[in-house]
């Protein structure tokens, strides 16, 4: 019987770090599988991104760190424990053959989480996801331990091994990987990266543009975000008056923000940017916020923005 309830809600929702891969732009992620018999006993067909159908020659009992590519997917890497991803994952028992719980399927797409949090749920996926491409399709082995706690929540015994297939469909940039460009920083802001790519910013003693600034310090090659989007940025937001930062995404979840929704001289920045690209905007308070108040910002405030496009969300 399908399990819909308490597993599929943590396959829908779903800290171990994925390290030492590149991205998409300059690949070096060395995917190594390891796909011990599952390819010739676990039988996959459909096209990718719809629920396949699987045949499982089962009782089947997966080694530790078992996982094949059916599909070899050429988009961006799976990097970081951090990025956001878009899974639709189908889980059987290795037992029975029969599925447990499947998510992801289906005209709304999968849910977008943060690769750890997938990790947390299922640690087996751990290895079967680092440098993974979007576009792939893979066979998971999963023995119990690699199922952790999630093993009561799917209604398998202790001792029970499970089949996962899994298609990532989307795979969110972990920061910026454009081309630097040059910029004539004259009484502008300084930019300085950490190595994770968080920005510092240096705010000259001088009193701020009137007008609209925005400047594009790393040029990306990804799609082109619209009027309309919803985008997956890390940013960095700061007062001109006294430098501080009032919000960055930055060591959380990165922020979504509705192309709609967000303060005109925002949204002007963003508009034509690319995925990959890194965009400084300084916004004075009529593209802004004007003369309320707004948390942390006062009013009449020039802000500071440094985003990092990571991806656009695909629209419903």
């Amino acid at each position: 019987m399908r399990r819909t309830l308490a597993a599929a809600a943590a396959f829908g929702l779903a800290a171990l770090a994925l390290t030492g891969c590149a991205t998409a732009s300059a690949p070096m992620c060395a995917r190594t599988t390891n796909p011990g018999n599952l390819a010739s006993l676990v039988q996959v067909s459909g096209d990718f991104a719809k629920k396949p159908t699987v045949d499982i020659s089962s009782p089947l009992s997966p080694g530790d760190g078992q996982f094949v590519d059916l599909t070899t997917g050429t988009g961006t890497e799976i990097v970081s424990d951090d990025q956001l991803v878009g899974l639709a994952v189908d889980l059987f028992s290795a037992k029975t053959g029969k599925e447990i719980v499947t998510a992801g399927y289906g005209s709304t797409g999968p849910t977008i989480t943060p690769v750890s949090t997938w990790v947390q749920t299922v640690p087996g996926f751990e290895a079967a996801l680092k440098c993974a491409g979007e576009g792939t399709r893979m066979i998971v082995g999963l023995t119990p331990t690699e199922l952790g706690s999630s093993t009561a929540s799917l209604g398998l015994a202790a001792d029970e091994s499970a089949i996962a297939v899994i298609d990532v469909q989307k795979v969110y940039l972990s920061r910026a990987d454009g081309t630097p460009v040059f910029n004539d920083g004259h009484n502008l802001p300084v930019v300085v990266l950490a190595p994770s790519g968080q920005p510092g910013v240096t705010i000259p003693k001088t009193d701020p543009p009137t007008s609209l600034v925005v400047q594009t310090l790393q040029k990306g090659t990804g799609a082109t975000v619209g009027d309309k989007d919803t985008v997956r940025v890390a940013y960095t937001g700061l007062t001109w008056a006294d430098g501080k930062v009032f919000d960055s995404s930055w060591g959380s979840t990165p922020a979504s923000l509705s192309m709609t929704g967000i303060v005109p001289g925002l949204a002007t920045a963003l508009k034509g940017a690319t995925v990959g690209s890194q965009i400084l905007a300084v916004i004075p308070p009529s593209d802004g916020y004007g003369s309320t108040a707004t948390g942390q910002i006062p009013a009449n405030s020039t802000l500071v923005f440094v985003v990092d496009i990571l991806g656009i969300d695909a629209t419903q």
